[in-house]
């Protein structure tokens, strides 16, 4: 994972922690929304995932912590520090790193399971 976040800060300009919960926010979401089984299929080529969930899980989501499903996330996102530009670059490196460490299509097809999520992806 400190490749996945290399890349996101040096594309989208944020610090290392703000990279980090960044995808952990992601990663959240998409192990709460997501089919169990392309989920796991997902994390199984992500190393190192557990720790950035557990922390994104953990923080909270501050003012939008009870929003849910894509609004949710997104909240999330920008409360993180995130611009909608920042957001889509993020899921653009998340999608190619996972299909590169082997995870196939399981993004996809994650994304084609939850509602408006696939527009992103």
């Amino acid at each position: 994972m400190t490749e996945l976040v290399d890349r996101i800060v040096a594309r989208v300009g944020v610090d290392r922690p703000t990279a980090e919960k960044a995808i952990g926010i992601i990663l959240d979401f998409l192990s709460k929304e997501g089919p169990a089984d392309k989920v796991k299929t997902l994390l199984a080529k992500l190393p190192g995932h557990e720790a950035m969930i557990a922390s994104a899980a953990n923080d909270g989501g501050g003012l939008f912590g009870n929003v849910g499903g894509i609004m949710g996330v997104g909240s999330r996102l920008m409360g993180a520090g995130l611009g909608m530009g920042d957001i889509q670059t993020v899921i653009k490196e998340l999608v190619v790193y996972a299909r590169e460490k082997g995870a196939g299509d399981a993004l996809s097809d994650i994304a084609a399971a939850i509602p408006g999520l696939s527009q992103y992806i």
